[in-house]
């Protein structure tokens, strides 16, 4: 049997370890934390991230560092969160497009939904239909109309790759009215705004963005209608496509979240949680989310948010399974 001075040691250093496990619990983050967004810098995604970054890295008490990598419709930035240490220094900021759709859209993606841990939702958007400028037509029902006459040259439509959101959209809507489109993938929303700037593309599905309301006040493209169930605050004098008559009860939106690897130590996403819900109340930054169209999403515990997370992800695997999306 041990002695008295063993057993005595013993308990010390079972006592030193247990303080050692706080400090490290307390101590996060001890360095920087990376904030990885899907998309290259410049569209909305990247504007949510610069908002954030600031305020989010003061509650933190260290630097939170945007990090942008574009591709396979943002699985590509998703994976890389996931091949990275689950210890809360890679965050993700997410939306159903990378973590729910890519994996059933692109055989390449091989992360599944539920590797990831939804720490809170940050941010809803509008989103809309925007045209190049001299495509001849001025609303949805007015854009469907050409669609049918343009049978044997198919109108172009682009989105941010083959199962994002966007492009399940207008594959509805191909379902919906038998119409033919022809799809362009692009690597984010920037790059696509740009091009249907230029005219080398007719149109897509889009979050609306400050950006985008700009080129539209230079006359550089149209943004013809908005996709929600009613007009949003933000955007009161453009119809829904909705109120026409070529896509009755035809209505989505999109949210924005910060997740985390669904192994990441509990303590730390209490932490986030916390920081992310703190920086939501922020004045600035709901004003800010305002000017880029985009309305901040309403506090949830880390229970309701992973019960949002769960919904989400039954809603869009029903959505693809209704459009029948296979993976290529």
């Amino acid at each position: 049997m041990p002695t008295f001075p063993v057993l005595r040691s013993l308990a010390l250093l079972a006592g030193s370890l247990l303080v050692a496990g706080a400090a490290v619990a307390q101590s996060y983050p001890a360095k920087p934390v990376n904030l990885m967004v899907p998309y290259p810098a410049g569209g909305p995604s990247d504007a949510i991230a610069r908002i954030f970054f600031n305020p989010l890295g003061k509650d933190l008490g260290q630097q939170v560092v945007v990090e942008n990598l574009g591709g396979v419709s943002g699985a590509l930035a998703a994976q890389k969160v996931l091949a990275a240490p689950a210890d809360g220094y890679y965050i993700f900021q997410g939306s159903p497009n990378e973590v729910i759709l890519s994996p059933m859209a692109n055989a390449a993606v091989k992360l599944k939904t539920e590797d990831f841990r939804l720490v809170h939702p940050v941010a809803d958007a509008v989103m809309v239909f925007v045209t190049r400028k001299d495509l001849p037509v001025n609303s949805v029902d007015e854009l469907i109309a050409l669609a049918r006459k343009s049978a044997d040259k198919p109108l172009t439509y682009g989105s941010v790759g083959i199962g994002s959101l966007y492009h399940l959209i207008l594959e509805n809507v191909q379902a919906q009215t038998g119409v033919k489109l022809a799809h362009v993938p692009y690597k984010g929303n920037a790059p696509l705004l740009q091009d249907i700037g230029g005219g080398q593309v007719d149109f897509a599905v889009l979050v609306y963005s400050a950006g985008m309301g700009a080129l539209a006040d230079q006359g550089r493209l149209k943004v013809i209608g908005q996709l929600g169930a009613k007009r949003s605050e933000l955007l009161k004098n453009l119809p829904t496509a909705s109120e026409g008559q070529a896509l009755k009860n035809f209505s989505y939106k999109i949210w924005t979240g910060y997740m985390v690897p669904k192994n990441t130590p509990e303590d730390v996403v209490v932490r986030l949680h916390t920081a992310i819900g703190k920086t939501l109340r922020d004045p600035q930054v709901q004003s800010q989310l305002a000017a880029q169209t985009q309305v901040p999403s309403p506090p949830m515990s880390l229970a309701e948010s992973a019960k949002f997370f769960e919904a989400e992800t039954a809603r869009y695997r029903a959505l693809a399974k209704q459009i029948n999306l296979q993976p290529q």
